[in-house]
């Protein structure tokens, strides 16, 4: 009855963002559980190319860089016609590929705004959208589809850092998950969310330098590690998060439930 219950053996993922930082992370991961083919994209064609061949080298299914900027809606077309040029079923979509940016209030630019809410809010839906065929053709009632939306604790509680695109956009896709997934669920295709406290990436240069600082107001006492992401997006990816619709799934280590509202920098 449990065998496998974690295995993403055969199956075919797209992670956004995944040359680095938490995407890159959560690609490792699904080779490891058996993943036949993890596509990955990014801005940069160098990194994204060095990470898919090196992940390809580590571990026996493939990994395959598509370096292409998703922020604009003929960013988000463009990639969604190589997968499905490339497959014609996608089994796994991760909508990580995200930005942010900080200004005091009375300084705040529309720039800022609009970069943040397009990639963090506006790209997870209409790529979603764009790959719906790929990811309904790949669900069955037995073995669903899955859409994982990397949100972040700043859109469950108030972090002071002054980032309010981010805040807002993050908060955004939390309840966006929740939509979507009641729509995606009658496809057999389950949509949850991710809300990641603090990791070591070039977005959350806090927890690559300063990790034991920022350990000292983290309730674990340290800041997440590549196996604590991967392993929440492999529950969430596998037979064990089948029945997980909507949710978004705090990875933190207790900052969100022990310190509503904490004081200090942002964490991802």
């Amino acid at each position: 009855m449990f065998k496998d219950l974690f295995s993403l053996q055969g199956r075919v993922a797209l992670v956004t963002g995944g040359s680095r930082g938490i995407g890159r992370m959560i690609a490792a991961g699904f080779l490891a559980q058996g993943a036949a083919k993890v596509y990955i994209t990014a801005r940069k064609a160098g990194p994204c190319e060095a990470t898919a061949q090196e992940l390809s080298g580590a571990y026996s299914g493939e990994c395959i860089a598509l370096p292409i900027d998703i922020s604009t809606m003929a960013g988000i077309e463009l990639l969604a016609a190589e997968i499905i040029k490339r497959e014609a079923r996608l089994d796994i979509l991760v909508n990580n590929a995200g930005a942010a940016w900080g200004a005091p209030f009375d300084e705040f630019p529309e720039s800022g705004w609009d970069k943040v809410m397009n990639l963090n809010l506006k790209t997870p839906f209409f790529l979603t959208k764009a790959l719906a065929g790929p990811l309904r053709a790949a669900a069955t009632a037995d073995k669903p589809g899955k859409v994982i939306n990397i949100a972040s604790i700043d859109g469950i509680f108030v972090n002071p850092m002054e980032t309010y695109s981010y805040a807002a956009s993050k908060s955004g896709l939390i309840h966006l998950t929740r939509r979507m997934a009641a729509r995606l669920i009658h496809d057999h295709i389950v949509v949850t969310a991710i809300a990641p406290g603090p990791f070591k990436s070039d977005m959350n240069k806090a927890a690559r330098d300063n990790a034991d600082e920022v350990s000292t107001r983290v309730p674990a006492g340290r800041i997440g590690t590549d196996e604590d992401m991967a392993g929440a997006a492999i529950y969430l990816a596998s037979r064990a998060g089948d029945y997980v619709v909507g949710a978004t799934l705090a990875v933190d280590g207790g900052i969100v439930y022990a310190n509503p509202g904490i004081k200090g920098d942002g964490w991802d």
